[in-house]
């Protein structure tokens, strides 16, 4: 598929209530409202394309920046590149999808570690975001002292985080929690002691979830998985 084709293709997904939707989560002017799942699709059907995932990128379009972190080589990264991209990350939404690409590249750890130390709102987030894929993709990626430090930058920093970072904050307390088993009780200890984190969803139905509640119920759905053998 060209670049071309793409985003003829991506322009006639596009809906007008989607725009809206995208915009209230932050995606700016330049997009066409393609839903996730006709993203998905064109991923299936396109699979890797690193070279159109950078004409994608290049545009500065919500929606082709989306897919093109879908259809990215994660081998042909380099850090000059992620940290372009990540530069020009303007949304959570594109920032999550962002980070799962870079969570499954050589560089996944550095630039997690990196961007998690920066101030900048979405610079922080996508750090942030980068912990929690790689937990949920292999929790082995990172050992448990590297997971107990952050834990502790996280209590001690998060107040003072801006928005959306506070938000990728607790999601990543919330990931060493569920996939680092023996840190459970050092990760809710940490949330009752950082206690409510206020996040501004702006107009969305968007929350930032309870740490100490959400960890122990993860917790007790695997534990029933493996009493009845699904895992």
């Amino acid at each position: 598929m060209t670049f071309k084709q793409t985003m003829a293709t991506l322009k006639k997904m596009g809906t007008a209530q989607n725009v809206k939707i995208y915009k209230r989560h932050g995606a700016g002017d330049n997009l066409f409202g393609v839903s996730f799942a006709n993203l998905k699709l064109l991923k299936k059907q396109i699979k890797t394309d690193h070279d159109l995932a950078e004409q994608l990128w290049n545009t500065g379009n919500s929606d082709a920046q989306t897919l093109a972190t879908m259809i990215a080589d994660p081998d042909a990264l380099t850090v000059k590149t992620a940290d372009a991209w990540m530069k020009s990350i303007t949304s959570h939404a594109l920032a999550c999808t962002f980070a799962d690409m870079i969570a499954r590249s050589k560089l996944a750890a550095d630039r997690m570690k990196k961007w998690m130390n920066l101030k900048k709102e979405m610079t922080r987030c996508c750090g942030y975001s980068v912990l929690c894929t790689m937990l949920r993709n292999d929790a082995d990626q990172l050992d448990d002292s590297t997971c107990e430090a952050i834990l502790k930058t996280i209590e001690a920093e998060i107040h003072e985080s801006a928005n959306y970072a506070r938000h990728s904050m607790i999601l990543g307390l919330i990931a060493i929690g569920i996939y680092k088993p023996q840190l459970q009780k050092t990760a809710i200890a940490a949330s009752r002691r950082i206690g409510k984190v206020e996040v501004d969803h702006g107009e969305t139905s968007c929350k930032t979830p309870a740490a100490e509640p959400y960890i122990l119920k993860a917790a007790k759905r695997k534990s029933a998985k493996k009493k009845s053998g699904r895992v």
